[in-house]
């Protein structure tokens, strides 16, 4: 093993010892405290958590994502190596069907080794407007076309790794035309109501994240745009 292997599984080691480690431990979280929601960085608290990049490298690029090693500043003084997935972004769409189907994908993921059930989705490219990669990947994928396009919400999949943000949009006044699925892409597409497809998430049989979130976020603005029924005794 050379110097510089050596020095690469040093610093991979330290990585892994600041990962729930309690080497040096001796800070406490913050004391519970009942207030209303504040998002974050927005308390002035926030500040003295925050970590200082020290430098960047990118270990590695891929055609989808690229790795990117930081060497950060903890906010006690200490070091630590960070292992960053850099990603575009992504968009997602609930498609929401006149008579209360959402439009599903089945298409079989490398990383599990399965098909999944998930809503249509794919990457932003360079520059790309997220309302406009919406509507793209809807019809690419389902052969759906939409005339309303309305943002629900954004989502990081997973900040403990990656700077991925899926932005999510429903879709509805659906129509038909033709799908065009990436070269690498084969999806079987299902229509499923709305009200089957929460109780799939509720019990377990739909892991998707985006897919999770875009469910209830479906269903909790149906909820609301629903009118008050008062029943009288």
């Amino acid at each position: 093993m050379t110097q510089k292997d050596t020095g690469e599984l040093m610093d991979t080691v330290e990585a892994f010892t600041y990962d729930g480690g309690r080497v040096n431990h001796d800070h406490k979280s913050g004391e519970p405290e009942r207030r209303g929601f504040v998002r974050g960085n927005d308390d002035p608290r926030d500040a003295a958590l925050a970590e200082r990049p020290l430098t960047e490298e990118t270990a590695w690029t891929g055609r989808i994502f690229s790795v990117s090693r930081l060497h950060v500043q903890m906010p006690d003084g200490r070091e630590a190596v960070r292992d960053v997935v850099r990603h575009p972004g992504a968009v997602a769409i609930v498609a929401l069907t006149d008579d209360g189907h959402i439009c599903l994908v089945r298409q079989y993921r490398t990383a599990l080794d399965r098909v999944t059930v998930e809503i249509p989705a794919g990457k932003l490219e360079p520059g790309e407007d997220p309302l406009a990669a919406a509507h793209r990947e809807l019809e690419e994928e389902t052969g759906f076309t939409a005339d309303k396009m309305a943002y629900l919400t954004s989502i990081a999949s997973s900040d403990g790794f990656t700077d991925e943000v899926i932005h999510l949009y429903m879709a509805t006044g659906l129509t038909f035309t033709s799908s065009n699925p990436d070269d690498d892409e084969f999806i079987n597409v299902d229509l499923v109501e709305l009200t089957e497809l929460v109780d799939a998430v509720l019990d377990g049989r739909v892991e998707d994240a985006k897919t999770v979130v875009g469910a209830l976020a479906c269903d909790a603005v149906a909820r609301r745009l629903a009118p008050d029924v008062s029943t009288e005794d």
